[in-house]
């Protein structure tokens, strides 16, 4: 299995050649799902005692796997967060893989941990952190903020002397915090208060302080950081990231800022004010996977101080003390062993695509993408607001558009989301605000068109199939 024969070459040149095919789609077809009993039908049994050769499970991939699988980089896949590799970036991560690194230490991928770090760098600087600032390049935003709260919660106990060693921790969170925060929050056993939020789904000064008022004071002794969105998943909207920083400063705890998705937002400076106070954080995560144009899977955790991320995540063990002798020594700085920085030990070298992609486009292409974005976003919202069946529910401050359909209920949505992905036109979700179900667009394929979007409005004029039966909402 591990020579390369007359066999392997072959199904190199195959393999290849597919890779580069994908990348020269314009644009890539949508595709869609398929059942359970569907693929199984199309695929057969592809784990059999002696294989079914390499041509053929290519083939099996290309035909049936792939087609059931929804292209995230369509320009008309406006659903969740989608993403929108570079081509560098997609061919890059073939290099990755077949240079076969481990990205987890200085020793054996210092290279890799270099360049990542380069790229590190450039977002920690959009971010106005520290020179000092460093990080890791971790799967997701889950991982990303597990790995700083970790970092807060290791703070907090080591600052009380130990006191805390075994006292359940508290954090407070705004409303619109990602899912990821409360995942995170039952991962390490501790409690989130949610600081209310405004209409607009955003922390404020006021509710922040009415919220920190009226914590009892067990509850301020328990409470070890503040955690602040960059950008709300659902709506896009920014929390009061000057008043966060303000209140952890005068308590003394840590300063997380989630910004997976908006956090790109840093490179344009028609919104960069929008992030203002997002300097003084002790941790900042963004996801180059969705607005930065790179493959999954890409989240870049950033620590004010990356020495406590180091001793709150280094594992010790025999076979590993090898790679922490020489922690400290300016020419072998063990200090930037990626493994130590976040809460796994393997890794892959996944900031390499990013890197790579900044490398060869330069910083300023990556600018002028995500304007585009915006641009295309509010041209966007200025359609729905000019459509008569149509209601913009608020001003974009990012790139999601949150708007409802004129006299649908759920099932309306549904039907008409089925079937624009069955039709090969679009993905568009219907989501929740508050009890209300709305239609979102997140823009942040430069690729997406102004004409993307007027053709979805003017879809949404008429009922969709199979929903006379439906109520009116």
């Amino acid at each position: 299995m591990h020579r390369h024969d007359d066999a392997i070459e072959v199904l190199t040149q195959a393999v290849v050649r597919y890779a580069i095919d994908r990348t020269r789609l314009d644009p890539p077809p949508l595709d869609r799902p398929r059942t359970l009993t569907e693929l199984r039908a199309m695929a057969g049994h592809t784990i059999v005692p002696h294989g079914i050769g390499g041509l053929e499970a290519l083939r099996v991939f290309g035909d049936v796997l792939a087609p059931a699988c929804i292209s995230v980089d369509h320009p008309r896949f406006l659903s969740f967060v989608p993403a929108a590799p570079t081509e560098a970036s997609i061919l890059f991560d073939l290099v990755v893989g077949a240079s076969c690194i481990y990205g987890g230490s200085w020793m054996e991928g210092a290279g890799a941990v270099f360049a990542e770090n380069e790229a590190l760098r450039w977002i920690a600087d959009l971010a106005g952190l520290p020179p000092e600032a460093g990080g890791v390049f971790v799967s997701g935003g889950t991982a990303g903020n597990l790995s700083a709260l970790i970092a807060a919660r290791w703070v907090w106990r080591r600052d009380t002397g130990g006191v805390h060693d075994r006292t359940r921790g508290l954090l407070l969170a705004s409303g619109g915090a990602h899912s990821s925060v409360a995942q995170a929050a039952r991962a390490m056993d501790v409690d989130v208060v949610r600081v209310p939020p405004d209409d607009r789904g955003r922390l404020t000064r006021d509710a922040l302080r009415t919220t920190v008022d009226e914590l009892t004071d067990d509850e301020r002794e328990r409470l070890f950081a503040l955690v602040a969105t960059g950008g709300t998943t659902n709506a896009g909207v920014i929390d009061d990231l000057r008043a966060v920083a303000d209140v952890t400063a005068e308590l003394g705890v840590w300063m997380h800022v989630d910004g997976a998705y908006g956090g790109a937002g840093l490179a344009a400076p028609s919104v960069r004010d929008h992030f203002a106070g997002v300097e003084a954080a002790d941790s900042f995560i963004v996801d180059p996977h969705k607005w930065l144009f790179a493959p999954y899977d890409s989240c870049a955790l950033l620590y004010r101080d990356p020495e406590i991320g180091r001793q709150a995540h280094t594992q010790h063990a025999e076979y590993l003390d090898v790679l922490h002798a020489e922690h400290g020594s300016p020419d072998t700085p063990a200090q930037w062993n990626a493994s130590d920085l976040a809460h796994h030990l393997s890794r892959r070298a996944r900031g390499l695509p990013l890197w790579f992609s900044l490398a060869t486009h330069g910083t300023d292409a990556y600018r002028d993408a995500i304007e585009t974005t915006l641009r295309v976003t509010r041209e966007g919202a200025a359609l729905v607001d000019a459509a008569a069946h149509l209601e913009l529910l608020m001003e974009p401050e990012l790139s999601i558009v949150l708007f409802r359909r004129v006299g649908w209920d759920a099932a309306r949505y549904q039907a008409w989301s089925d079937a624009q992905l069955a039709a090969g036109t679009a993905f568009v979700t219907p989501t929740a605000w508050g009890a209300e179900t709305v239609l979102r667009w997140c823009i942040v394929n430069p690729l997406t068109t102004v004409d993307d979007l007027a053709a979805i409005v003017a879809s949404l004029a008429d009922d969709p199939p199979d929903s006379a039966a439906a109520g009116d909402g």
